[in-house]
């Protein structure tokens, strides 16, 4: 019965990664680490977008024993479409504008950012859901430039 019960427990343990990895998108570049970050930028404003900011997150990293001096999230958006959207719907202000990390790992350089489609589930809205689509088609695209540029 003990066995049951810890094959069910992993069963559920791998199938809430497996979930949780569907919301990410990811792309690993063989470039360095300032190569991808100045690609990633470039292909951000590429898409229409504009990069908002670039906040560094390694200092806190290094203070909790990691080591990393290549951490960053990059904010990036529409302002136009940022306002006109969070004037809309006003619950979406903390999800805007978007986000993606960047970060080294060895020899290569990881890209990371959460499915922008995911988020149809809790804002069912026909306008949300279209306008969610096209970000995650655009947010593919860019980091697909990315990697591609990098081969």
């Amino acid at each position: 019965m003990n066995q049951i019960k810890i094959w069910l427990g992993v069963g559920l343990l791998l199938l809430s990664v497996q979930l949780q990895a569907s919301q990410m998108i990811m792309v690993r570049v063989s470039q360095s680490f300032p190569e991808a970050m100045l690609g990633l930028q470039a292909s951000i404003v590429k898409q229409g977008y504009t990069v908002s900011r670039v906040q560094r997150v390694d200092i806190g990293l290094t203070n909790s024993g990691f080591q990393t001096d290549k951490y960053r999230v990059v904010f990036f958006g529409k302002a136009d479409e940022v306002e006109r959207l969070t004037t809309k719907y006003p619950q979406l202000i903390p999800y805007l504008p978007w986000k993606v990390v960047i970060f080294a790992e060895q020899d290569e350089t990881l890209i990371v950012a959460h499915d922008p489609e995911t988020f149809s589930s809790f804002f069912p809205d026909p306008e949300l859901v279209r306008t969610f689509k096209l970000w995650r088609q655009d947010l593919v695209e860019m980091l697909e430039r990315v990697r591609d540029a990098g081969e």
